[in-house]
Parts: C-alpha cells; structure tokens; sequence
C-alpha cells in the first residue's frame, strides 16, 4: 500500500511528501515533476503543446503506473483526481490524505514560489484568487471522494503535517509507533 496525498497546488504535498518519506524510509515520488522530467518539458509547455487533455492522458498514465506500486509516498498532482480512472486506482492502491488550505493561502504559496509561472499553466481564463475559488469548488467532492483523511496545511510546518497524517493513517499502513 502507498501513502498518497491529493491536493490543490500550494497546499503542501510536496513539502509533506518528503517529511513523511523522512520518517518512514519511503521513497517520495512528486508525480508533477515526475511527469517533467519523462516529458522533458515543463507542464506549461506540455499544456501548450498538447493542450489539458494531452497533459492530463500523460498524467493518467502515470497515476496508474504508481498507484500499483507499494510503500511510496506519492504527491500526485492537484488535478490527478479529475478523471474517474485516476480516482479508481488511487484508491486502490493508496491510503489518501487530502491536504488543504484557504484559498488566500494557497494564492498566497503559489505566488511565493519563483518556478511557478514557467512551470505551472493558468487553469482557467480567470487566474489568479478567483481561478483557485473556482478551482477548489469544482473538485471538491473529487478529492472527498479519495480521502481516507482530511489535513489542514494553513500555518503548520511540513513536520506537523507529516504527523497528523501518521496519526490518521499510520494504522491503516501498517505502521506501529
């Protein structure tokens, strides 16, 4: 079984990711970057080449190649939830934690981070506040959907995070203190 964390971006999943990898040995896989590095592109390029659909039958593939996998801590993209495919095998093969956090925050870790505007495409003509509102209402009941658990990233450090998700799910993996 993996240990997966679902998300909008900004909300801490690659941060996390390597808190938990820290603490339990497990390999922690970023599939965003994952996806970049098979593609050779960024995901804006990748978008701009082969527009969402082309990026996200790149993504399926590899959420269903890692889903399988065991003993991974796996930081799958903010919009790997969309397809029903996607949902099927993350919950099969993982135990999820959703990670989350206010819209003003999240805003807030996106514009923070310098690689975001020659990594990340716009997802809506909107951006900005209002594209990740949209954006957070649309898929909420996609990442409802997958959580075995629900953590929330506002204020806290990566380790705090790593515990909390440990603490709900660390049972289910198998895992005694």
């Amino acid at each position: 079984m993996n240990l997966a964390l679902i998300g909008f971006r900004g909300t801490g999943k690659t941060t996390a990711a390597a808190a938990l990898s820290q603490r339990l040995g497990w390999p922690a896989v970023d599939l965003d970057v994952e996806l970049e590095r098979r593609a050779g592109q960024t995901i804006a390029q990748i978008f701009a080449a082969a527009g969402e659909v082309g990026f996200r039958d790149l993504e399926s593939q590899l959420v269903l190649e890692y889903a399988r996998g065991q003993r991974a801590i796996l930081a799958f993209g903010g919009g790997a939830i969309l397809r029903p495919e996607n949902r099927t095998a993350i919950r099969s093969g993982c135990r999820v934690a959703w990670l989350t956090a206010s819209p003003a925050v999240i805003y807030e870790r996106v514009n923070a981070d310098p690689t975001t505007g020659e990594r990340r495409p716009q997802l809506t003509t909107q951006g900005g506040l209002e594209e990740i509102v949209a954006l957070l209402h649309a898929r909420e009941s996609y990442y409802r959907e997958c959580a075995d658990c629900i953590v929330a990233t506002d204020q806290r450090s990566p380790e705090s995070i790593a515990d909390e998700i440990l603490r709900q799910l660390g049972p289910a993996l198998g895992l005694t203190k």
